[in-house]
């Protein structure tokens, strides 16, 4: 038998995803409405429950294994002088992350989360045997002389991340959360956020790692330019990663479709992570039922493109480290939600008459 395309493998993922378990979303509610509490009264932890279960199809959860997959790859267009950190960073800083010794890793290490860091384009080399190395390249081509990377790269590095979600899922994993590493990934982020929303560079482009003002203009110009030059087709996330995107933002976009199709959980962290996300469900539109969302990045597209998802932070706490560094913490909100849900009494376990919440459920009593 012929062997499939990568277009065709990426089909058949996408085809694969099926919407949340309608029944076990109807059992969580009702179960929400049993627990020993006013209706409503646990807001968005109630809703986190409520999709928990028509994920896994189960009423009681348990975050029992909580992984976070960093893709690692270096980005061409650090040639122009858009970032205030060399192109090295992203190899050490890798490294790093196996060693617990970054932001997000030492987080991580503390709450006993696992770390997966994936070469998928790193440059440099680095002396890490933990990182697991699927480079497709050594980093993507600077998008101002042409595409970023091929249409097949793009492909490879998309299929990449959805094996990373099956490998997760048959290990297990009981939740994911999508990281990155990757100077310069801010300014493929951002030309890629663009497109998706045909919103102007200015809308979208922020600071980054922090750039002075003069390099904050040549890095708003080089997307300008960039897009101009290589005309990524809107209508084609796929088209749009290779043209003006990164490895690391498109194998992050295969771990979201993966995270669906294997019926995962899936926590985003800022800005690149958002943006990745965005690819996923223009791809396929049932991949964001799947994905919680995390810290409110304080780079101006991570509101952007939430706003596309058509999710809300949880967290307001002006982060923009990226690495996945909102992870640990959406992971303990889950560990929470799954806690009450397991454990907390219902009315009647609680020897209360619930009869006196007659008046206000169904109801809007809570607008001031």
């Amino acid at each position: 038998m012929e062997a499939l395309s990568l277009q065709e493998q990426l089909n058949r993922v996408m085809r694969d995803i099926r919407p949340l378990d309608g029944d076990a979303v109807d059992r969580a509610r009702r179960w929400q409405e049993k627990l020993a509490k006013p209706p409503g009264s646990l807001g968005k932890l109630e809703d986190a429950a409520v999709r928990l279960a028509g994920i896994t199809g189960r009423l009681k959860n348990e975050m029992s294994k909580r992984r976070i997959v960093v893709l690692c790859a270096d980005n061409g267009i650090v040639e122009e002088g858009i970032g205030s950190a060399p192109r090295t960073v992203t190899a050490a800083q890798a490294a790093n992350m196996t060693r617990y010794l970054t932001g997000m890793s030492s987080m991580a290490h503390a709450f006993a989360d696992e770390v997966q860091v994936v070469d998928v384009g790193i440059a440099d080399p680095y002396d890490a045997p933990d990182v697991l190395d699927r480079r497709i390249a050594p980093g993507t081509k600077n998008f101002l002389h042409g595409p970023a990377m091929t249409r097949e790269e793009a492909l490879r590095a998309i299929l990449l991340g959805v094996e990373l979600a099956k490998q997760a899922a048959e290990e297990d994993v009981s939740v994911l959360g999508v990281g990155e590493m990757g100077i310069g990934n801010t300014t493929t982020s951002s030309a890629v956020l663009c497109v998706l929303t045909g919103l102007t560079v200015e809308e979208v482009t922020g600071r980054g790692g922090g750039i002075t003002d003069a390099a904050f203009l040549k890095k708003k110009s080089v997307i300008s330019r960039g897009l101009a030059l290589n005309a990524p087709d809107a209508s084609d996330p796929v088209d749009v990663l290779a043209k003006v995107g990164g490895l690391d933002l498109a194998a992050m976009c295969g771990v979201y479709l993966g995270a669906a199709r294997y019926r995962l959980p899936v926590v985003i962290d800022g800005l690149i992570s958002v943006v990745a996300a965005l690819c996923a469900k223009r791809l396929c539109p049932l991949a964001s039922e799947y994905m919680f969302p995390s810290h409110a990045s304080f780079e101006i597209g991570y509101m952007v493109a939430a706003r596309e998802l058509g999710l809300e932070p949880w967290f307001l706490l002006g982060m923009r480290l990226g690495e996945g560094s909102g992870c640990p913490l959406t992971f303990r909100v889950l560990e929470a939600v799954c806690a009450y849900t397991n454990h907390m009494a219902t009315f009647d376990q609680a020897s209360i008459d619930d009869g006196y919440l007659d008046d206000i459920r169904g109801k809007d009593c809570f607008t001031v």
